[in-house]
């Protein structure tokens, strides 16, 4: 864990100055007022009450603790003097990262935590460290349990994931162009911006880490189009600053529709089912939006005009 911490600590100075090096340069190059500033400041304030006061308040005891129990009952041991343990590790890694990544859109319990990353309507390097306060409170690391029960070591699976983490950074830029050959193994700038698009057309795609094929595996890969480019934010945008209103509205609403709730059913779907999915008809899915975009963009068929039928007349005798 001392080796994480300082990784941790140095990554904090180079991310910090990264950001604010890509923020001067873009405002001298485009103009000061085309980099949004404010949203920088919300993410800047994001990330420090997260890796300080809410470190000490809700430490990840629990879940390391849990990670530690899985990995006193895995089913066998990898071998981590040889290199083929490490490269095991580091899929494993991966694979749990996909799918916590995926159901982090598709579970609206996870969802309202991991909004606040989407929430910038600019996507640059400081969207990169805006993840919310509740991160450890939603159990996100429950997806990695596997991992040890498979027997990888959880302080090696929690460094790859800092290490995962941090490679994601530099891929919030949007001005680096597409990377050839290496999109079709890493998870890339142009990958990430389709991730980060409220366009309908690239919703819920390019959930990977360090590598985008779990995404060609499973379905999930959404490509850059140069015909339509990408427009940040969510779905419904927040244009406000205000960080608490950032960080809880998502919490709000899901607990409105939880007191609202008048079955098991629908209390239950509104924790687990898809963001904008309703018990009572038709919802704001991103399946259902596009099901509402397919019927209004299809042309109107016209009336067909009814068959025509020849009478058969008999010879007069």
């Amino acid at each position: 864990m001392a080796v994480l911490f300082l990784i941790l600590k140095i990554a904090v100075t180079v991310v910090l100055a990264a950001s604010i090096a890509e923020a001067l340069v873009l405002s001298w190059r485009h103009g000061w007022r085309s980099y949004d500033w404010k949203a920088a400041g919300v993410s800047v304030v994001d990330f420090l009450v997260r890796e300080y006061p809410l470190r000490w308040l809700l430490p990840l005891a629990f879940w390391t603790g849990a990670m530690d129990w899985f990995w006193n009952h895995r089913l066998f041991t990898l071998p981590m003097d040889h290199w083929s343990g490490w490269v095991a590790c580091f899929i494993g890694q991966e694979f749990c990262y996909y799918w916590y990544h995926r159901a982090a859109h598709r579970v609206r319990w996870f969802w309202c935590t991991h909004a606040i990353h989407h929430s910038p309507n600019q996507l640059n390097l400081s969207a990169a460290y805006r993840f919310g306060w509740t991160g450890r409170l939603s159990g996100t690391l429950a997806f990695f349990m596997l991992a040890p029960l498979l027997g990888m070591p959880p302080k090696v699976i929690l460094l790859m994931l800092t290490l995962n983490l941090l490679y994601q950074f530099w891929i919030h830029a949007a001005w680096i162009p597409k990377l050839g050959p290496l999109e079709w193994v890493l998870n890339t700038p142009s990958a990430h911006r389709v991730h980060h698009a409220s366009n309908l057309e690239y919703l819920d795609g390019n959930y990977g880490g360090v590598l985008i094929v779990f995404d060609r595996l499973f379905g999930t890969y959404i490509p850059e189009r140069a015909d339509l480019p990408c427009r940040y934010g969510l779905v419904q945008p927040i244009v406000s600053n205000n960080i608490f209103e950032i960080e809880f509205t998502h919490w709000r609403a899901l607990l409105r529709d939880l007191r609202s709730a008048r079955s098991v059913r629908a209390f239950v779907g509104y924790l687990v089912k898809p963001p904008g999915w309703r018990p009572d008809g038709p919802g704001e899915t991103t399946e259902e939006l596009r099901q509402r975009a397919a019927l209004q963009s299809s042309p109107a068929q016209p009336p067909s005009a009814p068959e025509f039928i020849p009478v058969q007349f008999k010879e007069l005798s």
